[in-house]
């Protein structure tokens, strides 16, 4: 195969993976919600795999594309692939009321688990299969990719998600903490900051934070799943 064919096998392998990771990812909020009797994601049509209901134009296209293109036309060996699905809606209200706010922390990690658990299965995959060569078959050669790619992106919105940062996961796993423990001025920090978090996100993306901020925990989580 040539190398322009190894490439068009990488990107449609993390296109793949990458909506594997976060339409399952936010599939995972709203299941848990509705086992706390939310069903506002079931009856918007928000836990079908159907990938048309869940893609954002902005999340699931244009900032995968801008990550993934934008560090290679700058010299970067590759890119770093990221993005998100449509938020799932959830009626935190009524998985409070049912499950108190313990329920709420595992709404709030269930799409880490999932994506955890996707890296977790796609490293024991990847440690039995035998690596390609020259001669390997196109479609082996475009499973071993896949399988490398859904480790990958799984570890990284994993890490990225559980990062206290507005928005993410990570703060609201916080916020329910601290009302939980009744840390109310805690909440409402993380609640007013909320729009802010995609500002913060960047600034991390584009300044040295990100390496002990990102770039070590995933390195760190990809190593011990490898081992």
């Amino acid at each position: 195969m040539t190398m322009n064919s190894i490439d068009l096998l990488e990107i449609a392998a993390a296109i793949i993976a990458l909506l594997i990771a976060i339409i399952g990812h936010e599939i995972m909020h709203g299941w848990v919600a509705y086992k706390y009797g939310d069903n506002t994601a079931k009856s918007q049509g928000r836990l079908s795999i159907n990938p048309l209901t869940h893609i954002d134009p902005f999340g699931s296209i244009l900032v995968p594309l801008m990550t993934y293109f934008i560090p290679v036309l700058l010299g970067a060996s590759n890119g770093f692939l990221f993005g998100w699905a449509k938020p799932v809606p959830v009626n935190m209200q009524t998985v409070i009321r049912n499950g108190g706010y313990n329920a709420a922390i595992q709404v709030s990690l269930a799409g880490i688990a999932y994506n955890l658990f996707l890296a977790t299965l796609s490293s024991i995959v990847l440690l039995s299969l035998v690596q390609p060569s020259e001669g390997s078959d196109v479609a082996y050669l475009f499973g071993y990719i896949l399988i490398m790619k859904l480790l990958l992106i799984n570890v990284v919105l994993a890490v990225f998600n559980l990062l206290p940062i507005p928005s993410f996961d990570g703060a609201h796993v916080l916020i329910y903490l601290s009302l939980k423990y009744r840390l109310q001025k805690v909440a409402e920090f993380f609640a007013k900051a909320e729009p802010y978090g995609m500002i913060v996100i960047i600034i991390i993306l584009v300044t040295p934070l990100k390496v002990p901020l990102v770039m070590w925990p995933i390195n760190s989580v990809l190593n011990l799943l490898l081992k």
